[in-house]
């Protein structure tokens, strides 16, 4: 069964890119075969990252987000990663309700998973309530805590949030904060993950020794919370 993973979150500036990135490097670590289909027209990271495995998917065009399902389909060997830009949910929204997009996956045996990005504020919270409201149990849901400015997400404990979505079945992974100088020399000189912890020696400014090191220990950390939602 082939199984559509949307990496989305719809607020800006939460890491929903990375997360798309990081999905892709583990799939490419563990030889799982995926197909990768970007919304983003500004600055598309799976387009930039991982150009031999995406394309590009104009998001308010109905025959372009078609071949995400096309290729889910014709592919059933095959992951698809869709990275959602910010402010790609209304859009998004209506081409699944006017073309049945759910109902279509189930006749077909297809999964979709909403990867929810989030930080710890509350209009995250807010966000992914409204997501609960619209798609109740027809998505299956995971939980991503990025810890880009708290380790602690006491809002979303507290709001009764969490508890809504684990009882639709979400699962939950936590995404640690990458050292933001490392990231920044990653995103400046065009790595992968996996360029990003093997030595460069062409340019200017690479990572160093430890600097590396640290990638190695924030991706193994990410990998096993991936593992564990059994993908």
């Amino acid at each position: 069964m082939s199984t559509i993973h949307l990496i989305g979150g719809e607020k800006g500036g939460i890491g929903k890119s990375v997360v798309a990135r990081l999905l892709a490097q583990y799939m490419i670590d563990n030889s799982i075969p995926f197909v990768g289909f970007d919304t983003d027209r500004s600055h598309g990271s799976l387009l930039r990252f991982y150009s031999d495995y995406a394309s590009p998917t104009v998001i308010d065009n109905y025959q372009s987000l078609d071949a995400i399902i096309e290729a889910a389909s014709e592919q059933p060997e095959q992951r698809i990663l869709v990275d959602l830009a910010a402010q790609t949910h209304q859009p998004l929204g209506k081409w699944i309700e006017d073309s049945g997009v759910l109902e279509l996956a189930e006749e077909l045996g297809i999964s979709i998973c909403y990867w929810n990005v989030m930080d710890s504020g509350k209009d995250c919270v807010d966000l992914l309530d409204k997501l609960l409201d619209q798609y109740g149990t027809r998505l299956n849901y995971i939980l991503v805590q990025n810890q880009l400015r708290d380790e602690h997400f006491k809002i979303l404990e507290q709001s009764g949030v969490k508890e809504r979505a684990l009882a639709f079945d979400a699962r939950i992974m936590t995404l640690k904060r990458l050292h933001a100088p490392v990231m920044t020399k990653i995103d400046s000189n065009s790595y992968s993950f996996w360029a990003a912890k093997n030595k460069d020696t062409e340019s200017i400014d690479a990572l160093g020794l430890l600097e590396r090191q640290r990638v190695k220990i924030w991706l193994n950390h990410a990998y096993k919370e991936i593992e564990s939602l059994g993908v």
